[in-house]
């Protein structure tokens, strides 16, 4: 293998934000900020999913979106849709443009 050419390798300790729960794991990931967990200091990495806080893992049908994507999937669509049908309200109201027939010269 090369010397300096891989990252290095550390354990790092994911805290998922949406549930407070923490777990330390190997990673190449070089967080700046850091964490006392069980007496010893990680590199901490702020995760906003893990498996205490994912439907599947969870059981529950409910999604705890934590940075709000689905809220801002849903207006983006509505903003969309509301556009769309003012298109259309503008189409309506005003008169198709006539065509004009092209004449040959010969």
């Amino acid at each position: 293998m090369k010397k300096e050419i891989h990252p290095a390798y550390q354990e790092i300790l994911f805290v998922d934000s949406s549930t407070g729960f923490k777990f330390v794991c190997g990673s190449t990931l070089k967080p700046k900020e850091k964490e006392v967990f069980e007496g010893k200091e990680y590199p901490a990495y702020r995760v906003p999913v893990s498996s205490s806080s994912h439907p599947f893992f969870t059981g529950s049908k409910q999604f705890i979106d934590t940075e709000g994507r689905v809220d801002k999937f849903r207006k983006r669509y509505a903003q969309k849709k509301q556009e769309a049908a003012a298109e259309e309200v503008k189409k309506a109201e005003k008169p198709a443009p006539k065509k004009r027939r092209k004449t040959t010269k010969s």
